[in-house]
């Protein structure tokens, strides 16, 4: 129940901030709004590129949920 409190919390911030930023305005609380991984909530390393945390990542990517993305071997 948390979890999901805490990502539509930032989801929330983070589309007023963007609102904000279209309407030619400054944001009120621009240091509030921060990424959080979109499957657990985690705000601590947030992958951009797939909007997922790394431990999000490493099981999708394992599962072969990511598209492009190749487990390495050498």
């Amino acid at each position: 129940m948390a979890r999901k409190s805490k990502i539509a919390k930032s989801r929330k911030l983070k589309k007023k901030f963007l609102q904000a930023l279209q309407d030619g305005r400054k944001p009120k609380m621009a240091t509030k709004v921060f990424n959080s991984c979109s499957v657990c909530g985690r705000t601590r390393w947030y992958l951009w590129k797939f909007d997922i945390c790394r431990i999000c990542f490493r099981e999708k990517a394992n599962a072969g949920e990511l598209p492009g993305v190749r487990k390495s071997s050498w």
